[in-house]
């Protein structure tokens, strides 16, 4: 299969220090290429990689001090995958919403896989416009806030087992991994800490935007007995830094969307204690691979249990559900039903927004009603001889409503699972016209 990964170009890919979605985005690629796959790479000049590199930026963003507009340069990057398309069997963005513009043009299958929090209110508006384009989630939490979106499927992170080496014999320390900010919390994993009376290491970068909260909240803790800043660590680092803490604590108050670092502490068969928040439950067993905590009480609680866990049980379970290679073949699956689709679908049947003229009642994410001035297709006159049928209604119409029910069941089934299908359907508007995979809804 030839096949485009379109990665963003605030980092390399891989990444050379902090950078989870360049380095996820590296993952697959490698993984596919190992596969026998044909891959090209859109991503930053200075990216490694065995597939086909084509540089989009002279180096990642984040380290060009003449970058003073990133979005620029990735709706550069947009463009060429866009011209290029037709090269490609499938194409898998990584650039969140940025390309929607031009992916929905496309009669390449293509799909975008979702990094970041889509809880912000201000992207609703954007998601239900572009709500036809092929989405994956990295958790199934991570949809809640978009549940109307067409996901796909779900794919959980996965890592390359041979990057990580299992360690049997934890350290005396508390490991803290990734990134200082308000939602990442920090101060909690030190509290966590000085109240199990054990030394933690903190190993995180600073970004700019979050250096005012560093030097007023989180610097004047780092001088307490017991508490090592390390400092923004690279990949060769990880491995011992993680393999010897007695656990990894990560204590979020947002909801992240996927956590790479937990898996990475799995493989090394360090447990991790975790907020309770996002994709953490589906990520973290309670009781196997570490705990799940609410508040600094419980992590302190959960600290004096973290030596009666299986680290070997820790780094089977990141073999069976965190490999790189299920990931890439999740994906696979994912690229192959596309390509099916595409196969299927009739050129005629992509309705061209110019043509939509009506309003009609579409369900925001609150569940309440409103009127929209919303696109419907264009359609000639019934003909009233057309073979009806058995209740005497166009066989045509009845088709229609049969269609509208399904693709209402399917979409309400992607919010959150069988189990509160039928508290979600109540919210939903009988008469509300989902339309199929290429054409617009709001």
């Amino acid at each position: 299969m030839k096949i485009a990964q379109v990665a963003p170009l605030y980092e390399s890919v891989p990444p050379k220090l902090y950078g989870g979605t360049e380095r996820v985005v590296s993952y697959i690629t490698e993984a596919l290429v190992a596969m026998g796959h044909e891959v090209v790479l859109y991503a930053s000049g200075d990216s490694r990689t065995g597939a086909r590199l084509r540089a989009c930026s002279e180096k990642a963003l984040r380290l060009d001090n003449g970058s003073v507009d990133p979005i620029a340069d990735h709706f550069y990057m947009a463009e060429q995958v866009f011209r290029e398309a037709i090269e490609f069997d499938v194409i898998h963005s990584h650039m969140d919403y940025l390309a929607f513009p031009l992916l929905r043009r496309l009669r390449t299958p293509h799909v975008t896989t979702l990094h970041g929090r889509l809880d912000i209110p201000n992207l609703r508006n954007l998601y239900r416009e572009y709500c036809d384009i092929p989405v994956v989630s990295i958790s199934n939490d991570q949809r809640r806030p978009l549940w109307w979106a067409s996901w796909q499927a779900t794919v959980y992170h996965g890592v390359p087992e041979d990057l990580y080496t299992f360690h049997s014999e934890p350290g005396e320390y508390l490991a803290f991994l990734g990134r200082i900010s308000p939602e990442k919390r920090v101060d909690r994993a030190i509290r966590m800490a000085r109240c199990a009376d054990i030394p933690i290491k903190i190993a995180a970068k600073v970004d700019k935007v979050d250096q005012q909260y560093f030097d007023a909240e989180i610097k004047p803790l780092l001088k307490q007995p017991g508490v090592e800043y390390i400092g923004e660590i690279g990949e060769a680092e990880k491995n011992e830094f993680l393999g010897n803490a007695l656990a990894l604590l990560f204590p979020i108050d947002w909801p992240e969307p996927f956590g790479l670092v937990m898996i990475e502490a799995m493989a090394c068969g360090t447990p991790v204690i975790a907020c309770a928040r996002g994709s953490v439950p589906e990520i973290v067993e309670d009781g196997v691979t570490g705990f799940l905590v609410n508040s600094v009480k419980d992590g302190h609680q959960a600290l004096g249990k973290v030596a009666q866990l299986s680290r070997k049980r820790c780094r089977e379970v990141f073999e069976e559900r965190f490999s790189v290679r299920r990931m890439a073949q999740d994906y696979l699956a994912v690229y192959g039903r596309l390509v099916e689709q595409s196969k299927v679908q009739s050129p005629k049947s992509k309705v061209q927004r110019s043509k939509f003229n009506t309003q009609r009642s579409t369900f925001n994410a609150q569940g309440s009603t409103s009127k929209l001035l919303i696109p419907k297709p264009k359609t000639q006159s019934l003909n009233l001889d057309a073979k009806r049928s058995s209740n005497g209604k166009p066989a045509a119409k009845k088709r229609a409503t049969r269609d509208r029910a399904m693709i209402r069941k399917r979409v309400v089934a992607n919010f959150v699972g069988n189990s509160e299908r039928d508290k979600v359907l109540d919210k939903v508007p009988s008469t509300l016209d989902f339309r199929s995979s290429h054409e617009r809804c709001d």
